[in-house]
């Protein structure tokens, strides 16, 4: 498999949509769609990492999951005019400049 940048995979989405999605979701419809994948990929991790068990028949692919939420927020973002390469560096900088000693002097993560 070839490697995806976040820009290619924001046109493949875009691409997918007009080809086989007709169009696509209402912006407010995709972030309750959102909502509801992040839901599903909580129930895995709460089963996964936490303190429940799965149920029988279940879903368990976390990947899976994780792929879900990050197609919706890829189609949010094209709906909306987001560069999410540009937005992410510009988080990363904005990030780095907030947090750069923060985290490195936080007793807590000294363990």
């Amino acid at each position: 498999m070839d490697e995806i940048t976040i820009r290619k995979a924001q046109q493949m989405v875009d691409h997918w949509i007009k080809t086989y999605g007709v169009r696509y979701f209402s912006e407010l419809t995709n972030m309750a769609v959102l909502t509801e994948e992040v839901g599903e990929m909580a129930r895995i991790m709460a089963r996964k990492y936490g303190d429940q068990s799965f149920k029988p028949g279940e879903k368990t692919n976390l990947g899976d999951e994780m792929a879900d939420v990050l197609w919706v927020l890829l189609c949010i973002a094209n709906q909306t005019g987001i560069d999410l390469t540009e937005e992410l560096w510009k988080n990363i900088e904005k990030k780095t400049q907030r947090d750069k000693e923060r985290h490195i002097n936080n007793p807590k993560l000294k363990e």
